[in-house]
């Protein structure tokens, strides 16, 4: 897979999304800063208009001359000019024809949703307003100031603000998306694209590339490339044991084939052995037997397990009620009548099936029966007397079938290395692929296999199955009639 360009690569968007939310970051600074600003302005005219309206008290017959009037409040700004003193006297200045009012705006206990809402409605205004504002003098909050207004100089001087804001933000962004960008692609983009390249080097070629070099870092970084220096090293373990094996399993297979075929004509030959006159050979015949049944049925489950790999499932709707049957029926048709349990004993199990009538299931039948059988035997193997196969659903499909026997239990090494090929048996000569087959097979469907538990009473496992895989519920599972199968030697 080739590393991404460098428009589309991990510095790219880093510098993008830090110029976005640095700009976000100004955008919501901007927001109180031009309310702000607007108040300011407003505030400035009322202490002008302020200054302007004491002239009036200077004059002797408290009369200003209307070229005088015009003159002060084109200083401040305004058509006209009310100072209400704490007595309740008013000083006016106006023009001789004011212009007609669009828009009243009181700052006295003016909130700051309010002022940022004004603010933004004027700068969003089209037309040249006059305005008439009205508060608190700043020069002294006694002295109440009412101010008519044209509005456009102060949009104007917003919009100068504005433009002052955006030219600092720009530049603010710019600055801090290179800092941010410099720190962060020396500190963490370029330590990700040396781990990429090290991880497309190793799925390239796992056993070739040379061995990944952690640096000295303590952070996460660190942590992640030691790893990958780790995982590396097991890869390449792993690959040459797995080589060895195969090796290994070329030259077991050839062994098992001859092998195979000297026990077939060892068993033709034991078999004449059972018609011998000799007494003492008919007595130890059957143990014979038996132990060349054992090699043969180690020869091919041996060769079934190396083959098999992942299970290609041929999945159809199955009755599971018959398939638990069939599978019982299975269990010992391979077993010899002359086969006998450790405490020499002749091999006879019962098989109970409780799983209810018209529970269907989406599986493959083949496979699915093949778990069940060889639990089967190995319960039939190491003693038991009676298998019980039951069922329970689960919410979603799923489905759980119980397989108990009341064998003697698991010994602590079986339970050790229970789904370990080759060391999980229960039993002396036994194979130990029983159980790692099974669970392959449910693993293979998307469930698993696991031990409930082992006791001297019985052993019990459970063979889950994923969601969706039942296709049709009996009525009430648990509650139908069921029937306890003996299946003879």
């Amino acid at each position: 897979m080739p590393l991404p360009s460098v428009t589309r690569s991990l510095s790219a968007k880093l510098l993008v999304l830090t110029v976005l939310f640095v700009l976000l970051a100004e955008v919501l600074i901007y927001t109180p800063s031009i309310a702000r600003y607007r108040l300011t302005y407003l505030e400035e005219r009322l202490a002008a208009a302020h200054l302007a309206a004491l002239s009036v008290e200077a004059t002797p017959d408290m009369m200003v001359a209307m070229e005088l009037q015009n003159e002060l409040l084109a200083h401040v700004g305004a058509h006209a000019v009310e100072l209400i003193r704490p007595d309740s006297r008013v000083y006016m200045l106006s023009r001789s024809m004011p212009p007609t009012v669009d828009a009243v705006f009181d700052l006295r206990g003016a909130m700051a949703p309010q002022l940022t809402a004004d603010a933004f409605m004027a700068l969003a205004q089209r037309r040249d307003r006059v305005i008439r504002v009205i508060g608190p003098s700043p020069k002294d909050p006694a002295f109440q100031v009412d101010m008519v207004m044209d509005e456009r100089p102060m949009i104007q001087a917003m919009i100068d603000f504005s433009g002052r804001i955006l030219a600092l933000s720009v530049a603010i962004s710019l600055i801090a998306a290179v800092l941010v960008f410099v720190s962060l692609t020396r500190l963490l983009v370029r330590p990700m694209r040396r781990l990429t390249e090290g991880l497309v080097a190793i799925r390239r070629d796992p056993d070739g590339t040379p061995p990944f070099q952690p640096s000295a870092r303590t952070d996460e970084i660190g942590v992640a490339e030691r790893e990958l220096a780790d995982m590396q090293a097991t890869i390449r373990s792993a690959l040459r044991q797995r080589e060895r094996l195969a090796a290994l399993g070329t030259a077991v297979a050839k062994i098992n084939h001859d092998l195979r075929a000297i026990l077939s004509t060892a068993a033709l030959l034991s078999e004449r052995l059972a018609e011998s006159a000799d007494p003492e050979v008919r007595r130890v015949t059957p143990r014979l037997m038996a132990s060349i049944d054992r090699a043969v049925e180690l020869c091919g489950q041996t060769m079934t397990y190396t083959r098999d790999g992942l299970l290609p499932l041929a999945r159809t709707t199955v009755p599971l009620r018959p398939l638990v049957e069939e599978a019982g029926t299975t269990a010992l048709a391979a077993l010899r009548p002359d086969v006998v349990r450790p405490d020499g004993e002749r091999v006879e199990l019962r098989w109970n099936n409780r799983v209810p009538e018209g529970l269907t299931v989406r599986a493959d039948a083949a496979q699915l029966s093949r778990a069940l059988v060889n639990l089967g035997r190995n319960a039939a193997q190491a003693g038991a007397g009676a298998v019980t196969v039951m069922v329970e659903t689960r919410p979603g499909g799923g489905l759980v079938l119980l397989v108990a026997d009341d064998g003697p239990g698991l010994p602590p090494r079986a339970r050790d290395n229970l789904f370990q090929p080759f060391a999980g048996s229960a039993r002396a000569g036994g194979v130990g692929l029983g159980l790692a087959i099974a669970r392959e097979v449910l693993r293979a469907h998307g469930g698993d296999l696991r031990l409930v538990e082992s006791t001297a009473a019985g052993t019990v496992f459970a063979l889950e199955l994923p969601p969706g895989i039942v296709v049709e519920e009996a009525g009430r599972v648990g509650e139908m009639p069921t029937s306890d199968s003996p299946i003879p030697d």
